[in-house]
């Protein structure tokens, strides 16, 4: 017998566009499970700055998915769709969802669910997905990170920054990192970053080049844009490869392509929420193969800065806006 599912749920939603303090707990029917969907009965959600950014009305939802926030999930599996493997059901599962994480059940695709390992915590699995999915392609498949490459990443303490500090350290690339204090770039080298510049004290280009002997780095991983556009192709070697996952600095940057093609740059980039099903599943089996085993032995984890419960999602996000935060923050449903 499966649990018995209730007709309505706790959630977090927002009427209007604005501050932490718009979000509001309500109540909500439980969304119902449709072809090849599970329904996840949430234990803890993590915290991403596109929520944040959802919450201001700048990034709405893609059609079709939740207007609730909530990009990453960790449960257990207590309805399924037709077409879904039953052995799903009661399993404890970690995911990546368009959508609906805040929430006290969220519809997620099946084929874009993770078995949580035994001794993974369901808070550290819900900090898992968003940014593993994110740095796996950005840094892996579009970036064609390499053994023995210098891999240069913006916001280094950052929930992707701390991910990509550790996924890069296991696949052998020598990893540096900007962060806005020296407190941050202390513990950016204790995640595991080589090195760490404070951007506010140092030109991050100078002290590239100084840090790689003059070559530059082989790819940037940047969350910025803006200004920092032309001053990431500075810090990169020749066919180096800058990859933009956020304009977090501006959407327009003004570059010397005379420079891009002399050095031949290439510059690429993704948002990951609005791509089809079947590629997150796809990148899903990538990871399932590539990496999942780190997590189950503990080689790969989360760095976790704070907890907090459903009703304090707006105190959550003002953490996050206030920049202090060091890797993921997670609501406890």
């Amino acid at each position: 017998m499966g649990e018995t599912i209730p007709a309505t749920m706790r959630a977090i939603g927002f009427d209007l566009p604005g501050g932490p303090d718009v979000l509001q707990q309500v109540e909500l029917a439980v969304p119902v499970v449709g072809e090849g969907q599970v329904l996840v009965k949430v234990a803890y959600a993590g915290v991403n700055r596109p929520d944040v950014i959802q919450r201001m009305g700048h990034y709405p939802p893609p059609p079709g998915a939740s207007p609730i926030p909530g990009l990453e999930i960790a449960g257990d599996i207590v309805a399924l769709g037709s077409s879904v493997d039953p052995a799903l059901l009661g399993q404890r599962v970690c995911a990546l969802v368009t959508g609906g994480g805040y929430a006290e059940y969220c519809l997620a695709q099946a084929g874009h669910c993770l078995p949580v390992p035994e001794g993974v915590s369901l808070a550290e699995a819900a900090a898992l997905p968003e940014t593993l999915f994110t740095v796996w392609h950005n840094v892996f498949e579009r970036g064609w990170a390499r053994e023995g490459e210098t891999l240069l990443v913006h916001g280094g303490t950052s929930g992707i920054g701390s991910m990509a500090i550790k996924l890069g350290k296991l696949f052998g690339l020598t990893v540096i990192v900007t962060c806005g204090s020296d407190a941050k770039c202390l513990a950016a080298r204790e995640l595991g970053a080589d090195h760490a510049i404070n951007y506010r004290t140092a030109d991050f280009v100078e002290e590239v080049r100084m840090l790689t002997g003059g070559t530059g780095a082989e790819l940037v991983l940047d969350m910025v844009a803006g200004d920092y556009t032309p001053r990431n192709l500075a810090c990169l070697a020749e066919d180096g490869r800058l990859v933009v996952i956020a304009v977090l600095g501006g959407a327009r940057s003004e570059l010397n392509l005379a420079q891009l093609m002399m050095r031949r740059h290439t510059i690429t980039g993704s948002t990951l929420r609005s791509r089809s099903d079947l590629f997150k599943a796809l990148l899903a089996e990538e990871i399932r193969l590539n990496v999942w085993d780190l997590v189950a032995t503990g080689e790969l984890a989360p760095a976790m800065d704070m907890c907090f419960p459903l009703r304090e999602a707006g105190e959550a996000h003002a953490r996050m806006e206030a920049g202090e935060h060091i890797g993921k923050i997670v609501l406890e449903i």
